[in-house]
């Protein structure tokens, strides 16, 4: 099958990019021709590597821009001729309908944030693909009906984005208790700080590090500046590669007010952390229900503070919890994600095996 993704950039800290980057190069690898449409960036040089061609395409939002991108669009369908056009953000997607529509093209959405105002626009779909069940229900609520959405769980083990990163562990103070991710509002980082401070006050030896930046990190920073615990936590500021934090973790913690399914979680599990992240979207399914990390309540730092307690406190239950990371954590490999989201091609484009030679 030939699939052309489309997305606006191909830059690093983005979980959408993150997502299509690990499944172009993992479709390429079942040995499907797959190209991204993009307006480039650092990730570039990796699809090449795994056989993933690169075009440009703009997506900047001006009405002039925009109209011109759509008519290059259609020249690329032309030229390029997919069988599949995947837009994974919603600039893409008011891009990719009207020349998929005049090519004739199936064109397969998927939601990544459905929180976002606009997320209805992923509709424009014949298919459209949910990151978890819970994005899913909320996009049926939005009036999507359900026959046309199909819900890929995330999952990002064995990536090709992966491939080259550092196995060895962060030197970190123990208890080491770690979070990785963007730090802006529905991610919740004030609740952990608030629970760390109070375990602190009672566990002089646990150590808290953030990891990550964004547009509250210096607000967040002045928080903990501020607590009795700041000497115990550490802001690392964003990493290409936060993997050896999570291999140098006993706990990773993960607070979100909102999150449709989380990349973070796979690789936390895949380091062998114990997992403590809340009870929203699509964290309980990259979870396995609470059978592979604690879940609590959103917005309640009292809980997230008791779960810490709990692990810190027992070093045998620690281990359990570490343990229980690894329950059925083949489900979270991109492999799967990959032909999961090639089915729905198939069912979209009413495409069928032929049948061998008798």
């Amino acid at each position: 099958m030939r699939v052309l993704h489309l997305l606006n950039h191909t830059r690093r800290m983005n979980g959408h990019v993150h997502a299509a980057v690990d499944l172009a190069c993992a479709q390429a690898k079942l040995g499907h021709t797959v190209a991204i449409a993009s307006q480039g960036g650092e990730f570039d040089a990796l699809l090449q590597e795994n056989g993933v061609e690169s075009f440009i395409v703009d997506h900047e939002r001006r009405p002039g821009r925009i109209l011109k991108s759509m008519v290059g669009l259609a020249g690329l369908l032309k030229r390029w001729r997919p069988d599949v056009v995947h837009a994974h953000m919603m600039t893409s997607t008011v891009l990719a309908w009207p020349a998929c529509k005049l090519a004739g093209v199936t064109l397969i959405t998927t939601v990544h944030n459905e929180f976002e105002r606009g997320a209805i626009l992923m509709g424009l779909g014949d298919r459209v693909i949910a990151v978890s069940a819970a994005v899913a229900k909320s996009m049926q609520k939005r009036g999507i009906s359900a026959s046309r959405i199909d819900v890929v769980l995330n999952g990002t083990i064995g990536s090709a984005r992966m491939a080259d990163r550092c196995e060895v562990p962060k030197a970190l103070d123990h208890p080491a208790i770690v979070f990785v991710g963007g730090l802006h509002p529905r991610k919740g980082l004030p609740n952990l700080l608030q629970a760390f401070d109070a375990v602190h006050a009672q566990h002089p030896a646990v150590r808290l590090y953030v990891v990550g930046g964004g547009p509250t990190q210096d607000s967040y920073a002045q928080m903990a500046r501020e607590m009795a615990s700041a000497a115990a936590i550490t802001f690392a500021g964003p990493q290409d590669d936060p993997y050896p934090w999570m291999l140098g973790a006993d706990i990773f913690v993960l607070p979100s007010h909102a999150d449709p399914a989380p990349l973070v979680l796979s690789e936390a599990r895949e380091a062998g952390c114990a997992v403590i992240a809340t009870q929203v979207d699509g964290i309980p399914e990259l979870l396995d229900q609470g059978r592979s990390g604690i879940l609590v309540p959103p917005n309640a730092p009292d809980k997230i503070a008791d779960a810490l307690r709990m692990l810190v406190t027992d070093p045998d239950l620690l281990q359990a919890w570490r343990a229980h990371s690894q329950i059925a954590i083949d489900n979270l490999r991109i492999e799967r994600v990959a032909r999961e989201v090639i089915a729905v091609y198939d069912r979209a484009t009413g495409s069928r095996a032929k049948p061998s030679a008798a």
